[in-house]
């Protein structure tokens, strides 16, 4: 089974995170940020993973560094859970419709983080989260994962955009870590990484 757990703890934070990418989407994500958990069970349920989030840390001065630490945890999780990556179909992407909102993602599971982040939402904070939050969140899953990303979203309401961003992210990576048809690592290298 592909799974994993990772645990990172900081005078900031304390964050673990559980994943398995063969099981159906089911997600107990417990932040202390109702608007983050909300969109990481959107992620898992949209993604066909099972994840479980457990995190803490100073929510009344500065929500930046639970969020960011939620995403390098997971980020590093999905790496674990990947291993040498053979088999997979590397390669994903969606697009969400949300309302009037809508969201692109397309992902490579090849090793080198990186991220195109565009759309971010408009107003200062969504849900108590600061807006550049959202694009961080992503960058810090995405550097620790290995994953290159293009997100883009545009619309009215931010927490459509954000939904649909999060939903569009989880139906990629669930046809990136898919098994492929063809056997061995998905590289002209013969590695990922």
């Amino acid at each position: 089974m592909r799974k994993a757990e990772i645990s990172r703890k900081t005078r900031e934070t304390e964050v673990r995170v559980r994943i398995n990418l063969d099981r159906a989407g089911v997600c107990d994500a417990r932040s202390g940020i109702p608007f983050m958990d909300h969109m990481l069970s959107s992620m898992a349920v949209h993604g066909h993973l099972n994840l479980q989030i457990e995190a803490s840390g100073d929510l009344i001065s500065d929500r930046h560094h639970l969020v960011e630490d939620v995403g390098i945890v997971l980020g590093l999780a999905l790496k674990q859970a990947l291993g040498d990556a053979e088999g997979i179909a590397r390669f994903g992407h969606a697009i969400v419709p949300m309302d009037e909102s809508c969201a692109l993602v397309a992902l490579d599971l090849g090793g080198r983080g990186f991220l195109v982040f565009k759309g971010a939402p408009a107003g200062p904070s969504i849900d108590g989260i600061p807006r550049e939050m959202i694009e961080h969140f992503f960058y810090s899953l995405c550097i620790n994962a290995g994953i290159t990303a293009h997100i883009r979203s545009r619309g009215v309401n931010d927490h459509h955009r954000c939904e649909a961003i999060f939903k569009a992210f989880g139906i990629a990576l669930s046809l990136a870590v898919s098994k492929s048809r063809v056997r061995g690592i998905p590289s002209t290298k013969g590695s990922i990484g």
